[in-house]
């Protein structure tokens, strides 16, 4: 979360259950056998999606007031545990506005965006936080076509917000209405005709799209694959621009086939540039329903793992699930797709997802919950050791977040490992909490974010913030990050409880000496050490030396004066100094 050097005052949050909604509403949801039994042996695939997924088309009576009645509900419900996903069979809905509150999903339900179109907006602003959007986390939309009412469609989010496979027909608006603090974003596969407006948005990556304009930039605007972006120019507009994405996969995505339920599973692609739908049907595979374990509240990790050892593939209907046993994905290809931010949290300190060395995985749509007992890790990418390719098919992570705190209390050593050769990171938030309940500098103590461990790792849209110590650790050879956004904790009590032995400070982003070949596009680092504001990091990233090893447009920045960083990278770059919140830039390293 970015907060402004003057934060107004934040409040606690109601807790809210996704049941009562249900009965709320007069939701029509299929009616086909159960998905699940109490008998792990004869674990039966596809069934209904349970209450919590509303599924509207041209006909259903009231759409906007169901729509309404799930914001009312979700507007400022940041740690509660309602989860929805509401989805739009193909067609043309009218005078639409459907505004997204936390924890809830829109999609449509056709195989391409064009399919499902809304006369109207898909709106996310921040009234409910007196225009401040830098809270404004948890939410998605995917695969619609909107021709907004006024010609710019809102999407005012923050971290864990995605805006995927969408077509706008017209502009598109970053910012809260009032221009208020904004700390986003997130775009991809997606067509913006008309112009993209940040506004106050201080960091946003948008990969293999298309937008009609892009017309400002705070701190970092950083683009890959993406028709329409402006030219490279860092610092001065803060734009990073690559022609193309080294290697993508779109999210897998619920869609209809005419009466019946599918996945769509995006193909590969190498060197991508423009949305991998406009050029008619997309590449992939599409996958039956009842190929699927439809997972609903009450499963037990027991049950869920006897599913995938039977060969199903996992889909997590919108609802908070514990587990006290970790979920095991030794498969190959196996997909695992959460709705509605679909929440696991890992009970007794195990780690709540572990694939094997294997090919293909996709994990997506996903938010892990730290448990109370110290988890070593919470999301775990092939065993330690892993040694197999998977150039030709990576595991895959899009929109998989993890929370450490807030929602109560929650501690981890690690929060994400990735130990597989090939994975694909894209777009995933790892938030060690700065508010709500159960937090402090020990009370959510959790060391790490992100630790890699295999070679050829690709990060797209890379958000870690607030560990203990190092919040991105890389080991192995050949990564890749193309666009970071951290935060170091802001309560860190001193100075010596960040003391990294002679180094002051832990880095945001650390490339151990040993690796020889490494390269980062967009990365920046911001601190806000609002209890000891004396505190001085040393430099927000650390790397060898090496001429295989290389950094392109980087800044750190201090939060109005609350803390200050004495270089960027390693003994390179000017400190910050004063309240004024200005970025110290590096263009090149080495």
């Amino acid at each position: 979360m970015q907060a402004p050097p003057t934060a107004p005052p934040r409040r606690r949050n109601r807790i809210l259950g996704f049941a009562a909604i249900a009965a709320a509403l007069l939701i029509s949801v299929p009616t086909a056998p159960a998905a699940y039994g109490q008998d792990a042996r004869e674990i039966v695939g596809g069934g209904d999606l349970g209450p919590a997924v509303i599924v509207f088309d041209p006909s259903t009576p009231d759409i906007q007031g169901k729509v309404d009645e799930v914001f009312k509900r979700q507007e400022s419900a940041q740690f509660g545990d309602g989860r929805y996903a509401l989805f739009f069979k193909p067609g043309t809905y009218n005078n639409i506005n459907a505004q997204i509150g936390f924890y809830t999903s829109i999609a449509g339900l056709g195989l391409n965006p064009d399919d499902t179109t809304f006369n109207g907006d898909v709106t996310v602003d921040a009234g409910w936080f007196g225009g401040n959007a830098t809270q404004n986390f948890w939410r998605s939309a995917e695969n619609l076509a909107l021709n907004p009412v006024n010609g710019t469609d809102r999407w005012a989010v923050a971290q864990a917000a995605p805006f995927r496979r969408m077509h706008v027909r017209g502009g598109l608006n970053l910012a809260p209405d009032g221009y208020g603090w904004a700390s986003g974003g997130y775009i991809a596969d997606s067509r913006i005709d008309g112009q993209v407006a940040p506004y106050s948005q201080q960091q946003w990556y948008t990969r293999d799209s298309s937008v009609g304009g892009w017309n400002n930039g705070v701190w970092n605007m950083t683009f890959s694959g993406v028709e329409g972006a402006p030219a490279q120019s860092f610092p001065e507009p803060p734009y990073t621009t690559l022609d193309t994405t080294p290697v993508s996969r779109e999210k897998p995505f619920l869609y209809l086939d005419g009466d019946a339920y599918k996945v769509f599973v995006p193909a590969k692609r190498t060197d991508a540039r423009g949305t991998s739908w406009g050029n008619g049907t997309p590449r992939g595979e599409s996958i039956p329903l009842d190929r699927f374990y439809v997972v609903k509240p009450g499963a037990s990790a027991e049950t869920i793992n006897a599913a995938v050892e039977q060969g199903l593939h996992l889909l997590f209907t919108p609802g908070v699930y514990h587990v006290d046993r970790t979920i095991e994905i030794d498969r190959a290809d196996t997909v695992v797709l959460g709705l509605g931010l679909a929440t696991i949290v890992p009970d007794n300190g195990v780690t709540a997802i572990r694939t094997g060395d294997v090919d293909g995985v996709k994990l997506a749509g996903l938010l892990v919950d730290a448990g109370p007992t110290n988890s070593d890790t919470l999301i775990e990418v092939g065993p330690k050791g892993a040694t197999a390719s998977h150039a030709d098919n990576p595991t895959s992570l899009q929109d998989v977040f993890v929370r450490v705190g807030g929602a109560g209390a929650g501690r981890a050593t690690t929060a994400m490992v990735i130990n597989s050769n090939d994975t694909i990171i894209d777009h995933t938030w790892l938030w060690r909490a700065d508010h709500g309940e159960g937090v402090g500098w020990e009370t959510n103590r959790a060391d790490h974010g992100l630790q890699v461990n295999g070679d050829n790792v690709l990060a797209t849209g890379l958000f870690v913030e607030h560990f203990n110590k190092y919040d991105v650790r890389w080991s192995g050879e050949n990564g890749r990050t193309v666009f970071f956004q951290n935060e170091k904790a802001y309560d860190a009590p001193d100075q010596a409880a960040i003391q990294n032995g002679g180094t002051k400070g832990f880095a945001a982003y650390k490339v151990d000496d040993s690796v020889n070949r490494h390269e980062g596009w967009g990365l920046g680092s911001y601190c806000y050490f609002n209890v000891d504001p004396t505190i001085r990091q040393d430099h927000g990233f650390q790397a060898p030396v090496k001429p295989g090893v290389k950094f392109h447009d980087l800044l750190v920045v201090s939060l109005g004066g609350k803390g200050q960083y004495e270089h960027v990278i390693n003994g390179t770059g000017s400190p910050t100094s004063g309240s004024d919140t200005v970025p110290s830039q590096v263009v090149s390293f080495p």
